[in-house]
């Protein structure tokens, strides 16, 4: 018993390791939430648009090619903002998808407890349900589909053999042109910056 004592104890408070390798599929899971970088040509003298921030859920799937070496999927449950600008108020609702492809590279080796990683990549984001709000009730608002680059930054830390708890950030260049009743285009970046905090699951 004095001897067993120990061992038990030892085993108890030793953190187990997070064992991501070559070959294993990671999915994270969590509250994903965005907030926009905005900026605009201005509008009708009112001022540039403002977008405000949302919060969903976030889902990512990574496949480790080495050790370091990963890509991931970003996907997320529809974003939805409201667009305003300082003189006119809300005059727009729109939803959004910004699903991005990364290459990651992950620090330490296979058996580390905590794995941060980078990453860097491509973001497509399509944006649907646009409607006219206050000013623009009723008129036909569309934005154009976005591609750009998109970095990441993120942190692994292992809770078993299998679970782990994640947290990680984006930041995504997102440019669209804003159509009201099909005329010019008014220019706007986004370019938002994300944060996830969840869980994962190795496979």
């Amino acid at each position: 018993m004095n001897k067993l004592l120990p061992l038990m104890l030892a085993a108890a408070f030793t953190a187990p390791a997070m064992a991501h390798q070559a070959g294993d599929i990671l999915v994270r899971g969590g509250l994903a939430f965005v907030s926009p970088q905005e900026s605009s040509d201005d509008v009708l003298g009112t001022g540039e648009f403002q977008v405000d921030d949302d919060m969903q859920l976030g889902l990512t799937l990574s496949y480790l090619i080495t050790d370091n070496w990963g890509v991931e999927l970003l996907a997320a449950t529809p974003f939805s903002h409201r667009v305003s600008t300082p003189g006119l108020g809300e005059v727009a609702k729109v939803k959004h998808l910004p699903p991005s492809l990364m290459a990651q590279y992950y620090f330490g080796d296979a058996q580390s407890k905590v794995r941060p990683y980078v990453g860097i990549g491509i973001n497509y984001t399509t944006f649907f349900s646009e409607k006219g709000k206050g000013a623009l009730e009723g008129a036909d608002v569309k934005l154009d589909d976005s591609w750009g680059m998109a970095g990441q930054i993120g942190l692994d830390m292992a809770i078993n053999d299998r679970w782990f708890v994640n947290g990680s950030a984006w930041i995504m260049d997102i440019d669209t042109e804003v159509h009201v009743n099909g005329g010019e285009g008014i220019k706007t970046s986004i370019d938002p910056m994300a944060f996830m905090v969840g869980v994962g699951y190795r496979f």
